[in-house]
């Protein structure tokens, strides 16, 4: 590729590459700032109180899914293509995300008072965290942001809030805190984002607040397109928190606590195909209409990309696994180390299902969406009903890499329409073989024209 090809590609995707940096940027600083302060916290209370706090913050996760909605990817395409619009779409999706987020909280509190008793540790500590859902609307913030490729914006507010709230939580150690408190962390992080979000809209945004609209045939319309996404969304959550919830409801806090511990350094680099992925899908639109061969073309080099990136995190983290569990939690988390080890493998299956989910939106295969998640929550669930009475958090570990695997790469095989889909997975697994043969290949025909 010549210098001139290579920099007229760069100045074409320039604005594309910034909007990734600064989501990048956002992740690693964010993940950076909570990571060092939920190791300050493990170390601090221990398996035993950081498995309750984990257990609380997990049912927190899996009920705000309520608030999902499916409108994301949704709202996104919309804002791009539809400017006359863009004030129904902001007004509409952050009624239906609020009333979401309201409804999973008054569940929520529902499952407390009957499960954990009115008053107990847990009880406290799942309706103080379970209180931020109630802020969470204001992330359609977000998707203003994203869908003109301005995410500096949205970037400054959330870690300010990350910020600010770590902060928090540390002090709370300093101070040596009871358990109770640090559920509140999570409570403030929702409100200062809420709060900034608000703030950094109304200096940059063209459309006022006050013009945003709520408007029936809107939301009927968003709910039509995004109810299948909406389950699937309930579906991909229950996968990916349930196993602390049934931790507790089979083993132990402590159980909970050492599972806990490995899957937030697993789960650390989650962030990297989410930002590089939002960041091209306004791309990745265009090119489906423009140029299905490009498209198809610029998809498998996201597979092969993001296949790559999940085998070098899971490489990396088996090797160091040991010596990370006792250098950042201590001997008291030592049985979190085989459960890293299995645990870092489903970064492969994350990373490629991050374009798996906007291919489905493209072509508009939401169903596919939800067999997937649906076939791999139900995975999950039998997997770690089996797996945790026998082998406990590693149990666990593998109930979730081996549902990942089926939700978001085997049962691809299985629909037509998908098929392509998983033979370009199957192509980027051999991209660590393919690359170099390239390379070489194409070296030894230079060689030969020479």
């Amino acid at each position: 590729m010549s210098l001139t090809l290579i920099t007229k590609t760069y100045h074409r995707l320039q604005r594309y590459l910034t909007n990734s940096y600064w989501l990048m940027g956002e992740k690693l600083v964010g993940a950076g700032l909570g990571f060092i302060a939920t190791v300050l916290v493990a170390r601090y209370l221990g398996p035993e109180q950081y498995g309750t706090l984990a257990y609380a913050l997990s049912l927190v996760s899996i009920f705000a899914a309520a608030g999902h909605m499916g409108l994301h990817g949704l709202v996104v395409r919309d804002l791009v293509k539809d400017p006359d619009g863009r004030n129904e779409i902001l007004g509409t999706t952050s009624a239906l995300k609020f009333l979401g987020m309201t409804t999973g909280y008054v569940t929520l509190i529902i499952y407390a008072t009957a499960y954990e008793g009115f008053g107990s540790v847990e009880f406290n500590l799942i309706i103080i965290g379970g209180a931020s859902l109630l802020f969470r609307a204001s992330n359609v913030i977000e998707f203003w942001f994203q869908a003109f490729v301005q995410a500096k914006y949205s970037v400054i507010a959330n870690l300010t809030a990350h910020a600010l709230s770590t902060a928090f939580r540390i002090t709370l150690v300093l101070l040596g805190s009871s358990l109770v408190y640090f559920a509140t962390a999570q409570l403030i992080h929702s409100i200062l984002a809420a709060f900034l979000l608000l703030l950094m809209y109304r200096l940059n945004s063209v459309i006022k607040l006050s013009k945003w609209r709520f408007n029936w045939s809107r939301a009927r319309e968003l709910l039509r397109q995004g109810w299948v996404i909406y389950l699937g969304s309930i579906f991909a959550v229950i996968y990916l928190k349930v196993d602390q919830v049934m931790l507790r409801w089979f083993t132990d806090a402590k159980e909970v606590g050492q599972y806990a511990a490995a899957a937030q350094l697993s789960e650390a680099w989650y962030f990297l195909p989410t930002v590089i992925v939002a960041s091209f899908f306004p791309r990745l639109i265009a090119l489906s209409s423009e140029s299905p061969d490009r498209f198809h073309h610029r998809l498998q080099q996201l597979f092969d990309a993001l296949f790559m990136m999940g085998l070098v995190v899971a490489i990396a983290m088996t090797l160091a696994a040991p010596h990370l569990i006792n250098l950042l939690y201590g001997p008291e988390f030592s049985q979190s180390a085989e459960i890293l080890v299995i645990h870092t493998w489903a970064a492969i299956f994350i990373f490629m299902r991050a374009a798996l989910s906007r291919w489905i939106l493209i072509e508009n295969a939401l169903y596919f969406s939800l067999v997937t998640q649906g076939l791999g929550a139900l995975a999950n669930l039998a997997l770690n009903y089996y797996l945790i009475p026998v082998y406990g958090g590693p149990g666990a570990a593998w109930a979730t890499l081996l549902s990942y695997s089926v939700a978001s790469y085997v049962s691809l095989a299985f629909y037509r329409r998908t098929r392509v889909v998983f033979w370009q997975m199957s192509l980027a697994m051999l991209a660590p073989i393919r690359y170099p043969l390239s390379y070489a290949f194409h070296q030894q025909r230079s060689r030969g024209g020479q």
